[in-house]
């Protein structure tokens, strides 16, 4: 309604200077208190590079030692119609989405502009790195929402959004911008919304013949007593689309998992919430890997010092892991390589197992 009615945004410069020489920093922000843009953009010039050939260089080209710094202003101007691509940050920090992530889009920003590329960061977050003014070509302060991330997408037209280094945020954003035809970078949409819902990705589990703890989905209060009155407690409560596992909650009784469903209202229709039973006693483990057209071409295993059920942002990991059996290790690797195949994974992904006299079984998937 607001497109149909004219109503949009215009991009304006933060003057940095006092309005005593001309503003040429690329702190960006939008506003409807305004007539024109301060900075030339694609949707003007009638310039586009959505080509299939732009992304697969995105994707595939290697990476170089140049400094991004060192390339000439002059030069960034002529390559801003060429291949721009939006970064989505981490947003405001709390507890699940920290500095990890900020040092995730620095880093993919770095590779994109040593590469060529121009790097279109959108974040509301000062004290991250990524929103220092030498970091990226461009960068809007500005909410990370549909509407916004929406608004930037038709100004500066990119090759594509990168989701994979923000959290949980960005990926909460993706479905919604690949229905309005902006293209995600490295792993697929689909693959993506399999392991947001909880009963997608168990289901995926299931036929691929991957351990997971018994499971089942519900969106009445009253299937998660049944299953806990046939399964046993503890139970683990698993909602969809969560920050980074945050809404997850070890039950011990029907009184706990009573109080948690109603007051963290996480039964929803729309994502049906999993539960599964708890295996008490079990060690945690973790594998962050990097995955290529669905082949790992890292990883990392790390191991909790915590028994599971400690959040990651709660817990002491050891890296590399100390006491895990040799069998354990490998157990964990090929269900790695297993979920990367089958999501044809290409980026950063991360698995957290549970891992009891070497029975190893997946709890989750982020990517």
């Amino acid at each position: 309604l607001r497109k149909k009615l004219g109503i949009c945004p215009v991009v304006k410069q933060i003057d940095t200077l006092a309005a005593e020489f001309p503003a040429e920093t690329n702190y960006l922000y939008l506003t409807y208190s305004g007539t024109e843009h301060d900075v030339q953009l694609a949707s003007e010039s009638g310039r586009s590079n959505s080509d299939d050939d732009l992304l697969s260089r995105v994707q595939e080209q290697p990476m170089v030692t140049r400094d991004s710094s060192s390339i000439p202003r002059s030069r960034k101007e002529s390559i801003i119609q060429a291949s721009r691509v939006v970064v989505l940050g981490c947003g405001p920090y709390r507890i699940g989405s920290s500095v990890e992530f900020d040092w995730c889009s620095v880093s993919c920003i770095k590779t994109l502009r040593s590469l060529g590329h121009e790097a279109i960061v959108i974040n509301c977050n000062p004290e991250t790195v990524s929103t220092d003014f030498d970091e990226s070509d461009r960068l809007y302060f500005e909410e990370l929402s549909h509407e916004t991330v929406l608004d930037i997408a038709e100004l500066e037209q990119p090759a594509g959004v990168v989701v994979s280094v923000g959290g949980q945020t960005p990926n909460n954003l993706a479905m919604g911008l690949h229905k309005n035809g902006v293209k995600i970078l490295g792993t697929s949409v689909e693959a993506i919304d399999t392991c947001e819902n909880r009963f997608k990705f168990s289901q995926l589990c299931d036929s691929l013949r991957i351990d997971q703890p018994e499971w089942s989905e519900f969106t009445t209060v009253d299937e998660a007593f049944h299953f806990c009155k046939r399964a046993g407690f503890p139970a683990l409560v698993r909602p969809s689309y969560v920050l980074s596992g945050a809404a997850m909650r070890v039950v011990a009784s029907n009184e706990e998992l009573e109080r948690f469903l109603r007051t963290a209202a996480v039964v929803s229709r729309d994502y049906p919430v999993v539960i599964s039973k708890y295996i008490s006693g079990a060690k945690e483990v973790e594998l962050d890997a990097i995955g290529r057209n669905g082949e790992i071409v890292n990883y990392a295993i790390a191991e909790h010092v915590e028994n599971a059920g400690v959040h990651s942002g709660d817990a002491s990991l050891l890296l590399p892991a100390q006491k895990l059996f040799v069998e354990t290790h490998r157990r964990v690797k090929m269900m790695g390589q297993k979920l990367c195949r089958a999501l044809k994974i290409s980026g950063p992904f991360n698995i957290q197992f549970m891992c009891k006299e070497n029975e190893v079984m997946v709890i989750e998937c982020n990517l």
